[in-house]
């Protein structure tokens, strides 16, 4: 796929893109055909022939070769062209470049890329230029820092490099600056005469004005690449690209100045204005885009902060459902990754990204695992699909996550309060992994993920007595002079498990210096504020039915760290007492008034920390009675609201007075 993008990258005209152009253009006039090479075809024919730098390789040995110059141009005055007989030639060396591409595109080691070209009688520069690039994209599959030493010494990648080293001037503008692009991306020393070559040459093309918007783009990029984003060279670059119409940008064009910006992000004020301009114009080429260009753009809009540009990000989210099979792990993970940052869920994308995830979940790369459960944590999407593929993946092949990834997979499961079929091999699983590897996970990620499988009801007793451990929590503290209160939260209410829940643990306990007072923080994360309509509703209704507000209290701090939204005392005899009331009250009935944002995005299913909390105060005594806003918005007048929390609150208490 990158290759055949190359070949539309190097073929500008769409006259030419095919065999079939040239045919057509046979049946034109001899004065219309020269006419037509004279004013278009020049450039891009010099690169396509075999041009005054030629490499011939020696079939024999394949390592023995010397260039040659041709005789298809003359060096001075006008070019000679092709006369209209000799158009069969041109069209047969077309159809020999593209099954050439085809092949480059087949090998899956650079050993094998450079031994094909090594076979081949004569090499063009855009042939040269493609196997430098299937060079780039196979070295890249192996996560190479720097190409191997046997690669710099292998003779044939030595005569690509001399070629372009030596003849910079007689390529073309997409030949010089893919080969220089291809070079980079191969991490060729940058202060390599080959490099700085290119280069001086792109620059001297620049300053004449010989560089179209495509070519300019990928100088431009690498320029960063090589200089950094404070290269004088680069703000030329986008000062000139800024006045350009965007509407002669190709969808190729338009990317490369994102990625352009991108890198030059620090300054993203000084381009606000023409990023507005961008970001209005893409919307019209958003179906043209490819799957990596696709998330290339989202990447770009996440590091530029475009959160204005929500109308793209929306589109974007629209044309990407149609492109998950195709998307590689990499950019798969940035799409999910931009999701995330811009708040953005669709019901269609997550329903492709299920059918994605559940068809090839045991050959995803991690990082995309741990991608895709942080999008559905993020989002609160309970997705049963992805989080059983998840637990399956992990199951069989948990040996391929790192601690982080790791905690990142079962985090999810207590978030959303959800267990899939094989929770007990998934978590049998994590506990033999955490007695192998305890100390290799940093301390606040291991608490988060014990927090999180106490939130679902998988308690982890036999680690209780190390994370209460002074040791643990002085490695917990770090250089800092006191715990966050997060982590706080998180120790006492695991805590507060350990006796409510596990009657049987009996190490040590969590030093009250540690404990907090209330499980309500700032950001919310142990405990989901009220709703505050559905709460002035059911206040309301309360007072309707209970004759005075004394009669029940609002947002009750207990000594037990949660905060019930309404509480309701009763006596002995079932007699509903004054809130002020502390004596001769025999139960007391906790009301959880519960919003959307208690529960998994568009489902009646009740988040982890919100069910923990209400099987605790049922442990500790309490009546918990859960007011749903999906059975309040059926509701549809006072007297059906009265009836209804009459219903909730007492039926089984028929002989209540007040």
């Amino acid at each position: 796929m990158a290759l055949i993008t190359l070949w539309r990258n190097l073929c500008h005209l769409s006259d030419l893109r095919i065999p079939g152009a040239l045919a057509a253009l046979k049946n034109q006039p001899a004065s219309h055909v020269h006419r037509v090479v004279r004013e278009h075809l020049c450039p891009w024919f010099r690169s396509l022939q075999p041009e005054p730098f030629k490499v011939r390789f020696r079939h024999a040995c394949c390592n023995e070769f010397h260039s040659e110059n041709g005789n298809d141009f003359h060096r001075s005055g006008e070019p000679v062209f092709p006369q209209v007989c000799d158009w069969e030639r041109l069209e047969q060396n077309l159809e020999d470049d593209q099954v050439i591409y085809r092949r480059l595109n087949d090998f899956s080691s650079s050993e094998e890329v450079l031994h094909f070209i090594s076979t081949l009688g004569t090499l063009s520069d855009t042939m040269a230029v493609g196997a430098l690039q299937r060079i780039c994209e196979v070295e890249k599959k192996s996560d190479y820092q720097r190409l191997p030493q046997e690669m710099l010494d292998n003779r044939i990648f030595q005569a690509l490099c001399l070629r372009f080293e030596q003849g910079p001037s007689c390529l073309s503008n997409s030949t010089l600056v893919t080969a220089l692009q291809a070079l980079v991306l191969l991490r060729v020393d940058p202060q390599s005469t080959l490099i700085k070559n290119l280069v001086t040459e792109g620059l001297n093309r620049f300053k004449r004005g010989d560089l179209e918007v495509r070519s300019l783009c990928i100088l431009g990029e690498n320029l960063i690449k090589l200089q950094g984003p404070d290269c004088a060279t680069v703000e030329l670059i986008i000062y000139h690209l800024q006045g350009e119409e965007l509407e002669t940008f190709s969808p190729e064009d338009i990317v490369a100045l994102y990625r352009i910006l991108q890198a030059c992000a620090e300054k993203v004020d000084q381009y606000q204005m023409f990023l507005n301009k961008m970001n209005n114009f893409s919307l019209s080429i958003i179906s043209s885009l490819s799957p990596t260009l696709l998330s290339q753009m989202l990447t770009a809009l996440v590091i530029l902060d475009q959160t204005q540009a929500f109308p793209l990000i929306i589109k974007l989210g629209k044309y990407v459902v149609r492109h998950i099979p195709h998307f590689t792990n990499e950019e798969l993970g940035q799409v999910l990754e931009a999701f995330v940052y811009f708040g953005h869920s669709d019901r269609f994308f997550t329903k492709a990204l299920e059918q994605h995830v559940a068809k090839l979940c045991l050959t995803l790369d991690p990082e995309v695992v741990s991608k895709v459960t942080e999008y559905c944590s993020r989002k609160l999407i309970l997705s049963k699909p992805i989080l059983n593929a998840v637990a399956e993946t992990f199951v069989c092949q948990s040996e391929k996550f790192s601690p982080q990834q790791i905690s990142e997979l079962i985090e999810p499961f207590g978030k959303l309060n959800y267990l899939p079929p094989n929770a007990s091999a998934v978590f049998k699983k994590l506990e033999d992994i955490l007695f192998t590897h305890f100390n290799c996970f940093p301390p606040k990620t291991l608490l988060k993920l014990l927090h999180s499988c106490s939130l679902v009801g998988c308690h982890p007793v036999n680690f209780m007595a190390k994370i209460f451990s002074p040791f643990f929590l002085q490695k917990l503290q770090g250089e800092e002079l006191y715990l966050d209160r997060l982590s706080l939260a998180q120790l006492t209410q695991l805590f507060l498990t350990s006796v409510l829940e596990c009657p049987f643990y009996k190490g040590p306990r969590l030093l009250s210096k540690y404990q907090v007072k209330s499980f309500f923080t700032p950001c919310g994360s142990l405990e989901t504020p009220v709703d505050f309509q559905l709460y002035k509703s059911v206040m309301f209704g309360l007072i309707d039915l209970l004759g005075e507000r004394s009669y029940f209290a609002s947002k009750v701090l207990t000594p037990y760290c949660y905060t019930i939204d309404v509480e309701i005392k009763l006596d002995e005899e079932g007699f509903v007492v004054p809130c002020t009331v502390h004596e001769d009250v025999h139960k007391r009935i906790a009301l959880c008034i519960d919003g959307p944002k208690r529960f998994c995005l568009n489902s009646e299913h009740l988040l982890g920390k919100e069910a923990i909390k209400q099987r605790h105060l049922q442990l500790l005594g309490y009546q918990v009675v859960q007011i749903p806003y999906h059975e309040l918005e059926m509701l549809k007048s006072r007297l059906e609201l009265v009836e209804y929390l009459q219903r909730k609150l007492f039926s089984q208490n028929t002989g209540v007075r007040w």
